[in-house]
Order: C-alpha cells, then structure tokens, then sequence
C-alpha cells in the first residue's frame, strides 16, 4: 500500500493541494449571532487532505473571553458526524472572541474569563525573585529579628530555640508545598490564597476565608504600622521631643505613614515594588551589621549589659531552657507570627509573570533564607550574650571567688551577676529587648532595620488586601460588594480596595493598642494555611482526573499533617482567637451556602461528592430491598419541567429532599429534529429547577412515540437502588379530541407501568395542569419586550447590547408582535388563563386547614395509604387531616371500622375519622348514567344490530371503539365508576385532596377508550383527584 507523503517525494497525493502549505489566510466574517470571529478558510491536515477536524491546539481549551489568548472553537460533533451537504459548504471558525460566556452559553465568573483590557497592555509584571522572594522575605523578616529573638532563645535556650524555629519552619514548608500542587495544576489569576482556595475547595470555603483573609491585612497594616510608630515614639522620647503625648504621638505618626504607604500603593506596583527592594537593601544592611558586630571586641560597657563576644562557656550554658513565667507553647505562639508572611508573593498572583513557576521556586527560597537567617542571628546571640546582666560596669570580680549558680558563664568571664537572682536586672537576652542593637556593630542601624521590617510589612499587607480583596468581589460571592471589583490603570489598580483598606488601618490605628487584636489576626492567617493545606489534601483524595499539578514535590497525607499542625497552633497560639477565628469562618461558610452563588470551578468538593455518590449507590446495590426503608421515588412525566408545576409540586412533595424525584420530558419526532430542542430544554429545565429550588432531576429522551419514549424511562432511569418506583402523570383531560391515537399512546403508558411493576399515580384537577402555552407566551413577551428596548437604545443613540444588537426590525413591527403576544385573544382566555395559573400554583403554597380524603377501596400493598400519611408530615400540608374511606359490607360497619382502625393503629397512621361505605353496590342514578352515555357514546361501534359479518367488519375497521359485548361484560365494573363518583360527590366534595383506589384494566379485555371512560367518570367535577395503584408489594409494615 501506498504512503502519501505531506508534499514532494516519491509518491504525491493527488488530492494534496501545495499551495494549502502557505501561512493560512485570514478573513473577517459576520455571524447571525453578530459576534466577531476570525475565520480561517480552509485547513489541511497533518494527514493531507482537506478536512474539518482540526489537530490537538491550546487554544481550544482556554475559557470564555481567556485573557491569554482567544479561544479556539473546534468544530461540533454534529458538523462532523450529520449527512455532508455538497451544495452548501460547513465553515467552522478557528477563532472565537467571546462575550464572557461559558462554554454553555451562561456567563462566566470566572477571573480566567474576564475580556481582556486594551488598557492592560503594557501591565508591569513580576519576575520569581522580586514578584515572591522579596516580598516573602521583608514579610517574614519582621520586628521578631530584631527585638524578641534573643528573648525566645533567652528563655527556651538554643536547644529548644532550635526547635520552635525547625517547627515553625515546618509548618509553613508543608503549607508551602501544598500551595506549590495547588497553583501548578492549572493557570493562577489575581488573589492569592483566595484563589488557590476558592478554585480547590469551591466558593463557600474560599468565600469564607477571603473575606477574612482580606481583613486580617487591612488590619495588620495597623499592626506594623504601630510598632513602627512606637519605635519612633521611643527616639522622641529618648530626646524630649513627645509632640503630645504617647498614645496620641502613636496614632499621629501612624497615620501619617499609612498617607505615605498608600500613596506608594496607588502609585503602582513598579513604585512599591521599588520600595521594597530599598527596604530590603537596608533590612540586608541591619543583618550583616548584627553579624559584624559579633566580631568587634566588647567593650567594658557592654560586657557589664552581657555582650562578651563568642564564648563557649556562654554557648553552652545559654543550651538548656530557663523558662520564666512561660512556657514551650507560649514562646512558640510569640515567635510565630514572624513567620506568617509566606503569602506575600502569592497574594499579588496576578501581577506576576508565570505565577506557577514563581510562587513555588520564590515562597520555598525565602522560607529557607530567613529560617537560616534566623537560626544564624540566634545562634549567634546564644554564644556571645549572657541571659542576665546588670548593666553596672563595677560589678567585676577582683578576688577569686567559687563561680557557682547560674551566672557561671559571667563570674568565669570576670563579672558578678549574682543580684539578678535577687531582683530582675535590666539587661542580658532575657530581659533587654534592645540586644541586637548592642550587640550590632552601629547601633543605629538596627533602628534603621526595625523601621524597614515594619514598614516593608505593612507595604505587602496594604497590597495584598486590595489585592485578595478585589479578586474576591469580581467573583460576585458577596454581591453587596461587587463595587469594590473595578480596577484601574495598566495593572488594573484596585484604588477603591486601596481605600477601604486604609480606612481600616486608619481605625485601627487609631485604637492605639493592638495586642487584643493580634491574637485573632495570626490566627486568621494560619486559619488560611490550614485551608491551603486541606486544599491539596483534598483534591488528591478526591482522585480527579483534573487535578495533575505540575508540582511533584508534595503528600497529600503531608497536607493533611500541615492542616492539623496549623488548626494545633492557632489553639496554642490563643485558644480563644481560635475559636472566634472559626466561628466566623462557619458563619461566612453557612452565609455564602444558602446564597449558593452561581460559579462552578470543578472544585474538589464537588470530586469528593461525586465519589461519595458513587460509593454510596455500589453499597446501596449491595442490600436488599426492605420495606421499612420503602420510600416513593417518583418519575412525573410533567413535560418541560414549567409545563405542569402542579404535578411537579405534588411529586416534590412526596419525595421532598428524602426520595428521587424525576421531572421526564418526552420529545417525540426524528431524532435529528428533536436533539438540538432537547438539548436546549435540559439547560433551562436545569437551570429553573435550580433557581425556584425544587429539588428534583430533569430527564428527557427523543423518541418516535410518546409511549415508547415513556417505556424508556420507565426502564432505563435511575442507578442501582436509587430508581423510581412510581410512576406519576397528569390526567388527559382532552382524551375525547385527542384522537386514538394518543388515548391508546396514554393508555398504553398505564399499561407499560403496570407491566414493569410501578406504583401508579394519576392526578386530574378541573381547570387543568398544563400550562406550556402560557410559558411560551411569557418567553415571547420577554423576547419582544428584550428586541423594542434594544431598538428604543438604537434610536436614542445608545449602543445596545444582547443578542438583539444589530436587529434591523422596524420598531413599529416590534411593538406589534408585543401587543399580539402578550395580550390575550379575549377576557374569557383572560379568565381562564388566570384560573389555571392559580391552580397550578396551588401545590406550592401552605393548604388551608381541611382534609385528605383516601379513599383505600383496594389494597395495593398500603401505597394509596403510606402517599397521603407521608404529605400529612410535610410543612405546607400539617393543617390537613387525613380521613379514611373503605367500602364495607351492609350490616358489619361497626365491624369493619373496628378492624380497619386497629390496622391503622398497628401502622402509627394517626386519621380524625374512619368511613365505612356500605351502599357502594347500589346502582347509580339514571342521571349519573346518562353522562357516562352521552360520554362514551361517540365510541361506541353498536355492532349488537348487525349481522355477524358486518359486525366482524366494524370490529376489524375500528379494533379500538367499545363494543356492545364489552359494555356488557364489563357492566358492574363501569357502573362502579359511576357510583363511586356520586359516593365522592357526596362526602369528599370540601377536601382539600382526594385520594383514590384507581381501577385497573386487564389488558386485551377492557379497550383503552373504556378505560379512559372509567378514569373520567370516576374523576369528574371533584376536587383535586389523585388515583393511586401501588405494585401490591407491601409498603407499610407493622413489625419493629
């Protein structure tokens, strides 16, 4: 066989074209649709023929309106697979520019599938080292260096300093991990640990902590901010320059930094970002100036404050703990909020060049540096610094004393610290917070450090809220906060975030005092970490197919282990932050829950769900049917799911959120006709059914018959244990004018339910239960309405949006095709319209105060019993009473009450009243038959006053009409019907609901139009009607 090859060679493919192999050509093309798509005219394949299919490309898998590149439309399975036609050519666009809109068609939330802005051309974007290594570095490189690190190892000595530091670091190394899976299993947009978050977990988690998270910024810029005023208060003081006086000087210069801070902000984020990088120059200076420091020798004044330069002796007596009036726990909780800051280069994810190479490489880089750096400086000060000094440079020792206690390191060296045990001296590592500044070799500069850690703090927290936050509101979760989600400038600044995060501060600041506050701020943060960490652990225990992170380097048990050590710390750290930390956090959860915003990341939850759905079902498969556990699991053939909320609401109310509910839709023609009509019905049934929360599936199937598309439901729905049993549809009221065809169709569905032992429920109201017309009339209105506003937009001038942009209809047209649909043909449609609407609303509402009539004539294993027992403990239905009906011999009513009130009693079905009907066999009025008459006589083939062959011939013409034979036959059965009716007539005609035994016709017996007749007779001018046929298979049990 022949190889063709792709161009040249030795064998060429006759049907290959070589000027196809030229750069494609591009055209701009119109659709009805109007929107803009570029279109390629023709495609050879890599196989060298001309085809529709197109070869594997990124573009085709970008979201909506990606703001990374258009996204490709490939061509439809249908444009591939449906008949070719030769005379009218398939184009297919290579490129689509969306108007924000999924791939369904529904508008998209997601921050991925924002437009793309003109104005972000030219954006500034950050590299890993100053985008995440800087900013993780001045974040966690925080006052602690310079003012608390010699007191932790004061008080917990180097050995278990070491320790708190390792753990510490193990905390956020784990998180780190967990974040690095996360954000390189897929693209990361702006907001952080929001994002990461919210994209794994799903909107409630994320919604939840991002507001928190958000707000624990805004505040911490108060925090840092503070500190840095306090320190620059003490200098004022040290000079007798206090303004006011302390707490007012706090707040004064406090506020005056964040002016100063915030203008650097809204500046951009080339001018913070060089900030930042001065901040870190001087923050390096003041580290290097402790290291020196260390070498200089000690002067006599600063061994008397016990500064002694590298010593052993000092190194190892500073290695044991020596806790004052704390404990392991409580100098851990102090030291480790200096290392919080490991989200500062993921929290501006969307200013960053490649955010899933950045946040990994740059977040592990830094941890490492500052846990070096920290251990170094600590080590450092353990080995030249004593824990307790006085500070007086007279307390040498000139006579050789025994050096004993625990100043022996400082008697060895010549100085007598022995009074400290007696009164608590000012100086040494345990009590001097100013060590390093001493121990530094230009005191000055740690000032200088302190001021940049601060400052360089504060700067990341006021850019990370507005940040977090901004992503947050374009999400819409919180709608009362969409303002905050406009953006400006190149890098799409959030300013209104910028402000409200300075508003903040400014109110924090002004309190003057944070230590209440800082408890609940840390643990806000680690609150955050623990769900970075439960993220990663959940998606790899979900098993999705989707969740391939690039980043290998992670365990998902590791991230479990990190979520525990971090909801361990928060307790450590302050248990009643803790708790007031999750307290919020459920709220926010619960909050967002019940507002359900419509977004759809293919979070996690949703994989765990899905696989707990799975299992569940396999082990439900496992166990046999019992029927204490029998519960209705209705399939209502309703149509569109809008067509016959009555029948719906009642099906609903049966099943509620405890038993399968199935709204079917049967679309009947050619399959090709009806794919793309079904198809659309799915998306909006599903859509409605979620909007007005009825809890209940849409199933729907094309096929050529109404009856067959009904056995396949019947057949094929449900999974394993969770399939319906009931089969619930709405009387045909126009049986009479339908034609044979559908009486037999309808008929034939009873049949089939029958058949394949279905509990059978079919519900008849006077005014009707479809209502499909008065929808379709609605959608025609709205449409209409939706085409005259966009033109009035036209003529006015204003640019109109929506699918009726560029409609060229003239406005007086419009306004006709309005006036034609909207308004009825005439009052008495008006009024009938009105009548049905209320009807069908009735089901939805609270019922007034009445009764259930259940009418239990046949017992059919307890269905017709259990159905209305079960609508009795629904809300909307706690006012009805159930009333109970049974026929009974003449003679034995006491009799037969009794016994029918101890089976009641032995089911726990509590009713107000036990009827015993014992006039039943009487024969109905000649009145009552003449409607049935008049009813059937249409259908009637009267062939009794023929001769035998023309009588055969009737029959073989009109197999289906009712012969004289079968009226006779079947005389006492039809007469029943219509006595039955008077009988209901007569008691139940006030109910609220009645409930009855429906009659069942033996098939090749009774013809489907007498039934029909049955059903009607038994059923006319009553109050809503429910006829009901359990499977006779008990449903209700007296045994424990």
């Amino acid at each position: 066989m022949e190889q063709f090859k792709s161009g040249g060679g030795e064998h060429d493919n006759p049907i290959y074209d070589s000027t196809l192999d030229e750069p494609p050509l591009y055209e701009e093309a119109d659709f009805s649709n109007e929107e803009r798509r570029t279109v390629r005219p023709s495609v050879v394949s890599a196989f060298g023929h001309d085809t529709l299919d197109r070869v594997p490309n990124i573009d085709f898998y970008r979201n909506a309106g990606s703001v990374s590149g258009h996204r490709a439309v490939r061509p439809s399975l249908q444009e591939l697979h449906d008949v070719f036609q030769k005379n009218g050519a398939i184009s297919v666009p290579d490129t689509v520019v969306d108007g924000g809109e999924g791939s369904d068609g529904t508008p998209s939330d997601d921050v991925e599938s924002a437009e793309p802005l003109d104005s972000n051309k030219g954006a500034v974007k950050f590299g890993w080292i100053r985008g995440v290594l800087v900013r993780c570095m001045l974040n966690i490189w925080g006052v602690m260096l310079f003012i608390r690190l010699s007191w932790v190892f004061g008080q917990a000595g180097w050995g278990l300093g070491i320790v708190v530091i390792a753990l510490s670091c193990v905390v956020t190394t784990i998180t780190c991990l967990s974040m690095s899976a996360i954000c390189t299993n897929g693209v990361v947009r702006g907001g952080g640990a929001y994002y990461l978050i919210s994209r794994s977990l799903g909107p409630e988690f994320g919604g939840s902590i991002g507001l928190i998270f958000a707000f624990a910024n805004a505040v911490a810029v108060a925090m840092y901010v503070v500190g840095f005023a306090e320190t620059v208060v003490d200098l004022l003081k040290e000079h007798s320059a206090i303004m006011v006086d302390e707490l007012n000087d706090i707040r004064i210069v406090g506020c005056i930094t964040v002016v100063f801070l915030l203008a650097i902000s809204v500046a951009g984020m080339e001018w913070e970002a060089k900030a930042q990088i001065v901040l870190l120059v001087i923050l390096l200076v003041a580290i290097v100036n402790v290291f020196v420091g260390t070498f200089i020798p000690a002067t006599d004044n600063k061994k008397s404050q016990g500064f002694f330069n590298y010593n052993s002796k000092i190194f190892l007596e500073n290695f044991a703990p020596a806790f004052r009036d704390e404990s392991f726990f409580s100098v851990f909780s102090i030291f480790f909020p200096a290392a919080t800051g490991i989200l500062a280069g993921a929290n501006i994810s969307g200013d960053l060049r490649d955010a899933q190479a950045a946040i990994p490489k740059g977040t592990l880089l830094a941890i490492l540096i500052t846990g070096v750096t920290y251990l170094a400086v600590a080590l450092c000060v353990s080995a030249t610094v004593v824990r307790d000094a006085t500070g007086n440079i007279t307390d040498i020792i000139t006579s050789a004393i025994p050096c004993n206690g625990s100043a022996v390191a400082a008697c060895e060296l010549g100085y007598d610290f022995s009074s400290c045990h007696v009164e608590t001296c000012k100086y040494g590592s345990m009590n001097n917070f100013q060590v390093m500044t001493m121990v530094s070799g230009f005191g000055p500069l740690i000032i200088a450090g302190t001021f940049s850690a601060t400052l360089s703090s504060a700067l990341a927290s006021l850019v990370s809220a507005p940040k977090v936050f901004q992503a947050l509101c374009k999400d819409n979760i919180y709608k009362a906060l969409h303002f905050f989600a406009k953006g400006h400038g190149k890098n799409n600044e959030p300013i209104r975030g910028y402000i409200l995060t300075f508003i903040i501060s400014v109110a924090f600041i002004l309190i003057g005092n944070l230590n209440t506050i800082a408890p609940i701020i840390s643990n806000f943060f680690l609150a955050s970490y623990a769900l970075i960490n439960f993220s990663c652990f959940h998606a790899s225990y979900a098993k999705s197919p989707g969740w391939r992170p690039a980043y290998k380097y992670y365990n998902m048990w590791l991230s479990l282990v990190g979520a525990l050590l971090c909801c361990g710390v928060m307790f450590v750290i302050n248990w009643w932050a803790a708790l007031i930390t999750y307290a919020i956090e459920i709220l926010l959860y619960i909050y967002v829950t019940v507002k359900k915003p419509d977004v759809n990341w293919g979070s996690s939850t949703q994989a765990v769900t899905f696989v707990s759905a799975v299992n569940n079902a396999l082990s439900l498969s496992a166990i046999e049917d019992h029927v204490k556990n029998f519960r209705p699991q209705i399939l209502a053939l309703t149509g569109s799911a809008r067509s016959r909320p009555a029948l719906l609401d009642l099906a609903h109310s049966f099943s509620k959120n405890y038993g399968l509910c199935l709204t079917c839709e049967v679309f009947v023609g050619p399959r090709s006709e009806a794919l793309e009509e079904m198809n659309t019905g799915i998306v909006k049934n599903k859509h409605w059914l979620r909007k007005t929360k009825r809890k209940a599936f849409y199933t729907a199937v094309v096929c050529n018959s109404f009856r067959e598309g009904t056995e396949t439901l019947l057949q094929a729905t449900g999974l394993g244990r969770m399939k319906p049993n009931t089969l619930m549809i709405g009387f045909k009221g126009n049986w009479k004018t339908a034609g044979t065809e559908a009486v037999l169709s309808y008929v034939g569905v009873l049949h089939d339910a029958f058949d394949f032992e279905y509990g059978t429920m079919i519900l008849r109201m006077n005014q009707g239960l479809d209502v499909s017309h008065i929808v379709e009339a609605e959608e025609e209105c709205l449409k209409a309405a939706r085409e005259q506003q966009a033109l009035d937009n036209e003529m006015n001038g204003r640019k109109p949006k929506g699918m009726f942009r560029k409609s060229k209809k003239p406005s007086q047209q419009v306004l006709t095709t309005r006036l034609s649909v909207c308004s009825p043909s005439s009052p008495q449609v008006a009024k009938m319209n009105e009548k049905l609407l209320e009807a069908s609303a009735q089901f939805n509402k609270k019922q007034p105060k009445g009764t259930i009539d259940v009418w239990w004539l046949f017992d059919d294993g307890g269905l017709t019993l259990l159905l209305p027992y079960i609508l009795t403990t629904r809300k909307k239905w706690k006012d009805s009473k159930l009333r109970i009906f049974i026929a009974g011999q003449p003679g034995r009513t006491e009799l037969d009450k009794q016994e029918m009130k101890l089976l009641l009693q032995k089911f726990r079905i509590n009713c107000t009243d036990i009827n015993v009907i014992d006039d039943i066999h009487v024969k109905p009025s000649s009145d009552s038959l003449k409607k049935l008459e008049d009813m059937i006589e249409p259908f009637r083939l009267h062939e009794g006053s023929k001769d035998i062959a023309q009588a055969e011939a009737m029959r073989k013409k009109h197999p289906w009409k009712i012969t004289d034979e079968e009226l006779e036959t079947f005389e006492e059965k039809t007469n029943l019907q219509v006595r039955l009716n008077e009988v209901l007539q007569e008691n139940s005609k006030s109910a609220n609901l009645i409930i009855v035994s429906m009659p069942i016709a033996r098939k090749g017996a009774v013809s489907d139009i007498l039934y029909m007749a049955w059903l009607d007779i038994l059923t006319k001018d009553l109050p809503p009607t429910i006829l009901i046929r359990g499977n006779h298979k008990s449903v209700l049990t007296f045994y424990s």
